[in-house]
C-alpha cells in the first residue's frame, strides 16, 4: 500500500464516524476501527521490507519544489516502529473506547477528533521532509486541543486544552525556526538528504540556534522539563485519549524527532548536557511528584513523565547503547502504560471515583483488573519477568556508563519509580474491602478489558522472550536511528554487573519508601515549591493585561491614527533604507515633455488640491475626484492605453453616479473633527509619503529593469497562446484567469452584499429613521425631465449596440467583457435616473442576482471545460470558423468566459442601484406611474414601503 495513502486514510476516515453516528455506536466504532486497520495492513505489507531486510521504502510527489516542499514520505525502522505505535495501540483505544464512553458523550465527535490526531501523528512519522513534517505537527496540536477538551463541559477539560495547546504551540513555532535553519545548512529540506550531513550541521555555526529551536520544539510536545506541567492537566480528557496520546503518539512525538535528527544533531557537549541533562532531571521530578499523587491518573501522568525524561535522558548520552536502549523503553513503556490507564479509567468507571484514598481492597471486588493492573505496573517498576525490567537494566548500565552521578541520579529515579509502581498496586487494589466506594465496583465487560489484557500479553511475552520477540526488531529500530548497523542481545540474565546491582537497590528502596509514603505525605503538601501551574497562569494572565494595554493605548478606534502611525513608520523605514545606501542616478533618459502633460498636470494638481481643502464638503469633493479620474483617463490615452483609459472612464461614471445616488441620504459636510496642529502633522505626513511614492517611481522608470518583465512574454504569447491581439484582454481572461475570476467574484459579494445591508436596514431601526428622513437641500420639481427621458430612450439601443460591439471586439482591439458591461450598465442606469425606480423595475425582465450567478458560474464552467478537454484549468483555445453567408469568424472560447464577466458586472452594479433605490421609496420619494412628469405632484401616489 502506498505510504502516502497509509497517512491519508484515517484523515479520511474522519469524514465517516460523525456520519454513521445516526446509524448506531457499534456501526460508528466498527467504521472507525476499519479505517484504522486498514491502515495498519497497509503498514504491516511493508514489514518484510522494512523490518525482515533493513530497507528503506521512500514515495515522493511534487508539490511546491521551489520552495522545496514536496510530499515525500519514507518508511524505515524507527518511522515502522511509531507507525505500529500509533495505528497498533490506536486499534485498542477505539475498541476500550466504545465500552468507555457513555451514552451522553458525542461518539461521533470523539472518533473523529481520534482519527484526524491519528492521521496526524502518522504523518509525522512518515514524512520525508522536514516542511511536511511541520504541518503535521502543527495538525497534532490542533487535534489534540479537540481530544483533550472533549468534554467541554468540564472547566479542567478546556482549560487543560487551552494549557497543551498554548504550551505545545509555543513549541511548534520556535521548532519552524529551527528546522528552518536546518534545512538552510543542509541544502535541502528532506530528511534523507539531512541525515546525511552531519558534518556539515555540525560544523555550521547555526547548529546551536538550530539545535535550541528544535529541541525547544522537541520538550514541549514531549514535556520535558520545564515545559511538563502541561501533561497531568491534559488528565481532564477521557481515559482512551490519555491512554493514547499519552503513551503512544502526542508525547512520543519529541522522543521521535530526537531520535529521528539523532544522527546530525547528537555526539556534541551541547547535545549531551541540553538532552541528556533535561532528560534526567525530568525523570526524577516527575518520578518524585507521581508518589505523591492521590488520583490514579495523576499518578500515571507524573509516571507518563519520568519516562518521557528516561528515553529522552538516553537520547542525550549519545551512544549507540543508550539509543537502543531508548528504542526498546518506548516499546515497553507504550504496552505497559496504556494499559495502566485503561486500567485506572476501568476503576474510574467501575468504582465512580479515581481517589486512591478512597480505594482500596479492589483485588477480591475485579479480579481481572487486578490482574491487568498488576501486570503492568510491576513491568512499570522494572520487576524481572516483565519487560520494563529489560529496558530499566538498560538503561542504568548506559547512565553507569556515562558517569557515577548520572548513574547515581538515575538510580534515584528508579527507587521513586518502584515506590509509585507499587503504590499503584497496593494502595488500589491490596487491604481490606471498604464499604465506603462512592460505587461498588466490579469488573467490566469483555469490552473494556480486552485492550488492556492484549498488551499486558505483551509485557509477559517481550518480558520472558525478548530476544525471541523484538530482538531483531530493536536492532533495526536502533540501526535507523544511529545510521549504524546495532545489534544488542536482550536477555534476562546478563550475570551480576553494576546495572542488575543498581536495579536491585532501586527495588529494595523503593518498597522501604512506599512504606513510610503515608507519613511523607503531609511534608510533602506543606513544603514550599514552585508550581509550574500557578507561573504558567501568571504569564499567561499578565501577557493579556499586557496586550489588552497594549491594544487600548494603540487602537482608539480612529483609522486617521492608524493610518498616520503606518505611514510614517514607512516613511522613516523607507527614509532610513535610501539615506544609508548609495545614490546613482537612471540611465534612462525621460519623454519630453508637451503642452498636452503639462495642461494634464496642472488640473491633476488643482483637482487634488482641491480635495483636500474642500474634502468636508462631500457634494464638491466628489464632483472634484471625478476631475482627477478624467485626467488620469485622459493620461492613458495619451500614453497609447485605450483599454485603461476606457475602463477608468466607465468606472468613474459608474462610481460618481451612485455615489450621488448614496449622498443624497447622507449629510452632505463632514464636520470638523481634527485640531489644526492635527492636521498640519497629518499633511506633512502625507506631503512625505507622497513625494517618497513619486520618487520611488521616478527612480523606477529611469531605470532598466534587472530582470526581463513578464510584459515580454505576454506580447510574445499574446495571439499563440490566448488567441488575441489585444495583449489586455489575453491578460485578464487567459493568462490571469484566476485573478479575473476572484475579482469578478468580489464584485458579485459587494453587490450582493449591498443588497443585504440594505434589507436589514429596511427592516431594521433604521427603517424609522429613514421614513422621517428629510430633505437638506431643496429638491427638484421636474423629477423626471421630458428631455432627459426622451435622451435616454434615444441613447439606450445605440448604447447596448456599442456594449455588444465592445463586447465582440474586445479579444482583438480595446474592449472586453468589462468595459461592455460597465457601458449596458451605464445606460440602464441613465434609465432608472430618467424614469425612476417604479417605472424601470416594473419592465426588469432578469433578477439581478440571476446574472450575479450566471456570470461567476459561466466563468467557472468556462475553466472546468478546458480541464475536461485534457488542459490546464482555464486554458483558452481559438478557431476560425465559417459562418454562411458571412466571412469566417475568429472565436476564442475566452469570449465565454468575458461573458461571464460581463454578466456580473452588469448584475453587480443594477443590484447596488436597484438597493439604493428601495432606500429612497423607504425615506419617502414618491413613486411615478408615468416614464416623466412636467409637474411633481401630478400623478403621484405613495407607495407602501413593505412591498419595496
Amino acid at each position: 500500500m502506498s505510504l502516502a495513502l497509509i497517512a491519508a486514510l484515517p484523515f479520511l476516515g474522519a469524514l465517516l464516524p460523525g456520519l454513521l453516528i445516526r446509524s448506531g455506536r457499534n456501526t460508528c466504532a466498527s467504521v472507525t476501527f476499519a479505517t484504522t486497520g486498514l491502515a495498519f495492513i497497509g503498514l504491516m505489507l511493508h514489514a518484510p521490507a522494512v523490518i525482515g531486510a533493513g530497507g528503506v521504502v521512500t514515495e515522493g510527489y511534487e508539490w511546491l519544489p521551489q520552495l522545496g516542499l514536496n510530499v515525500n514520505f519514507m518508511l524505515d525502522g524507527l518511522g515502522f516502529l511509531f507507525a505500529t505505535m500509533i495505528l497498533g495501540i490506536g486499534l485498542l483505544i477505539i475498541l476500550y473506547a466504545r465500552f468507555y464512553l457513555s451514552k451522553n458523550d458525542p461518539m461521533g465527535n470523539f472518533y473523529t477528533y481520534l482519527l484526524l490526531f491519528q492521521g496526524a501523528m502518522v504523518g509525522i512519522v512518515l514524512s520525508d521532509n522536514i516542511l511536511l513534517l511541520l504541518i503535521f505537527w502543527e495538525l497534532t496540536s490542533l487535534s489534540s486541543f479537540l481530544l483533550i477538551g472533549y468534554w467541554k463541559h468540564l472547566p479542567e477539560g478546556r482549560q487543560g486544552a487551552r494549557m497543551a495547546l498554548a504550551v505545545t504551540g509555543m513549541g511548534g513555532l520556535a521548532m519552524i525556526g529551527g528546522m528552518l535553519i536546518l534545512g538552510q545548512i543542509a541544502g535541502s529540506y528532506d530528511l534523507s538528504v539531512i541525515l546525511e550531513q552531519k558534518d556539515l550541521i555540525q560544523s555550521s555555526e547555526y547548529y546551536l540556534p538550530a539545535l535550541l529551536l528544535i529541541l525547544l520544539g522537541a520538550f514541549t510536545k514531549s514535556a520535558q522539563f520545564p515545559f511538563h506541567f502541561w501533561l497531568p492537566h491534559a488528565m481532564a480528557a477521557p481515559t482512551p485519549v490519555s491512554a493514547y496520546l499519552h503513551s503512544a503518539t502526542m508525547v512520543k512525538a519529541g522522543l521521535f524527532l530526537m531520535a529521528r535528527l539523532w544522527p546530525v544533531l547528537s555526539g556534541t557537549p551541547e547535545w549531551f548536557w541540553i538532552v541528556g541533562g533535561a532528560g534526567l532531571i525530568t525523570m526524577v521530578l516527575g518520578a518524585v511528584i507521581a508518589l505523591f499523587k492521590d488520583d490514579l491518573k495523576a499518578l500515571l501522568a507524573f509516571s507518563t513523565v519520568s519516562h518521557l525524561g528516561l528515553i529522552t535522558m538516553l537520547l542525550g548520552l549519545g551512544t549507540e547503547y543508550a539509543a537502543a536502549a531508548a528504542v526498546f523503553h518506548i516499546i515497553n513503556h507504550a504496552t505497559f502504560k496504556a494499559a495502566l490507564f485503561m486500567t485506572a479509567g476501568i476503576v474510574d468507571h467501575e468504582a465512580h471515583t479515581r481517589n486512591i484514598r478512597l480505594l482500596g481492597g479492589l483485588r477480591k471486588l475485579m479480579p481481572v483488573t487486578f490482574t491487568i493492573g498488576t501486570i503492568a505496573a510491576l513491568s512499570m517498576a522494572g520487576i524481572p519477568f516483565f519487560n520494563g525490567f529489560l529496558s530499566k537494566e538498560m538503561m542504568l548500565e548506559a547512565t553507569h556508563d556515562a558517569g557515577t552521578w548520572f548513574g547515581v541520579v538515575a538510580t534515584i529515579g528508579a527507587i521513586f519509580s518502584v515506590a509509585y509502581s507499587f503504590r499503584f498496586i497496593f494502595h488500589t487494589f491490596m487491604g481490606p474491602v471498604r464499604d465506603d466506594y462512592p460505587h461498588h465496583p466490579h469488573d467490566p465487560g469483555f469490552g473494556m478489558w480486552i485492550s488492556p489484557a492484549f498488551l499486558c500479553v505483551l509485557v509477559l511475552a517481550i518480558g520472558l522472550f525478548p530476544d525471541q520477540t523484538v530482538g531483531h526488531f530493536v536492532d533495526t529500530v536502533a540501526s535507523a536511528v544511529t545510521g549504524t548497523e546495532v545489534h544488542v542481545h536482550l536477555a534476562l540474565w546478563h550475570g551480576v554487573t553494576p546495572a542488575l546491582i543498581m536495579s536491585g537497590i532501586a527495588v529494595a528502596v523503593g518498597i522501604v519508601l512506599l512504606s513510610f509514603q503515608r507519613g511523607l505525605a503531609p511534608l510533602w503538601d506543606r513544603a514550599p515549591r514552585p508550581e509550574a501551574k500557578a507561573i504558567f497562569d501568571a504569564i499567561v494572565n499578565n501577557a493579556a493585561k499586557g496586550a489588552i494595554s497594549l491594544t487600548d493605548a494603540l487602537h482608539d478606534g480612529a483609522i486617521s491614527r492608524y493610518l498616520g502611525i503606518l505611514t510614517a513608520v514607512i516613511v522613516a523605514y523607507a527614509g532610513w533604507a535610501f539615506w544609508g545606501g548609495e545614490f546613482t542616478p537612471g540611465a534612462r533618459a525621460m519623454l519630453p515633455i508637451g503642452p498636452v502633460e503639462l495642461v494634464f498636470f496642472a488640473i491633476l494638481m488643482v483637482a487634488v488640491a482641491g480635495v483636500t481643502l474642500l474634502h468636508r464638503m462631500r457634494f464638491l469633493s466628489l464632483i472634484v475626484i471625478s476631475i482627477c479620474g478624467l485626467v488620469v483617463s485622459m493620461t492613458f490615452v495619451q500614453f497609447s492605453a485605450p483599454d485603461l483609459a476606457l475602463t477608468q472612464l466607465t468606472v468613474e461614471v459608474v462610481t460618481v453616479i451612485l455615489l450621488l445616488l448614496a449622498l443624497n441620504y447622507l449629510p452632505k459636510e463632514t464636520p470638523a473633527e481634527s485640531r489644526p496642529a492635527r492636521r498640519f502633522r497629518d499633511g506633512v505626513i502625507a506631503l512625505a509619503a507622497g513625494g517618497g511614492v513619486g520618487a520611488l517611481a521616478f527612480a523606477i522608470l529611469t531605470r532598466d529593469m534587472s530582470l526581463p518583465t513578464i510584459s515580454d512574454y505576454h506580447v510574445a504569447n499574446s495571439y499563440t497562446g490566448g488567441g488575441g491581439n489585444n495583449v489586455v484582454n489575453v491578460i485578464l481572461v487567459d493568462f490571469r484567469g484566476f485573478d479575473t475570476m476572484g475579482e469578478i467574484a468580489v464584485l458579485g459579494i459587494a453587490g450582493l452584499v449591498i443588497y443585504a445591508l440594505v434589507e436589514v436596514m429596511l427592516h431594521g431601526p433604521a427603517s424609522r429613521r429613514l421614513q422621517n428622513w428629510v430633505p437638506e437641500m431643496a429638491q427638484a420639481r421636474d423629477r423626471h425631465p421630458l428631455m432627459m427621458v426622451v435622451a435616454t430612450r434615444l441613447a439606450l439601443p445605440i448604447a447596448l449596440t456599442v456594449g455588444v460591439y465592445i463586447f465582440l471586439r474586445g479579444h482583438n482591439e480595446p474592449g472586453g467583457g468589462f468595459i461592455a458591461g460597465l457601458v449596458v450598465a451605464i445606460a440602464l442606469l441613465m434609465q432608472y435616473m430618467a424614469s425612476g425606480f417604479a417605472w424601470s423595475q416594473a419592465r426588469q425582465k432578469v433578477a439581478y442576482h440571476g446574472l450575479i450567478s450566471a456570470g461567476v458560474l459561466i466563468a467557472v464552467f468556462t475553466g472546468i471545460a478546458s480541464v475536461i478537454l485534457g488542459w490546464n484549468f482555464l486554458t483558452s483555445t481559438s478557431e476560425y470558423v465559417q459562418i454562411w453567408p458571412l466571412d469566417r469568424i475568429h472565436l476564442a472560447s475566452a469570449a465565454s468566459f468575458d461573458l461571464g464577466v460581463f454578466l456580473t458586472v452588469v448584475g453587480a452594479v443594477m443590484l447596488a442601484l436597484a438597493s439604493l433605490s428601495r432606500i429612497g421609496v423607504r425615506a419617502g420619494e414618491g413613486i411615478n406611474l408615468t416614464p416623466m412628469d412636467v409637474d411633481p405632484q401630478a400623478e403621484r401616489q405613495p407607495i407602501n414601503p413593505e412591498e419595496t
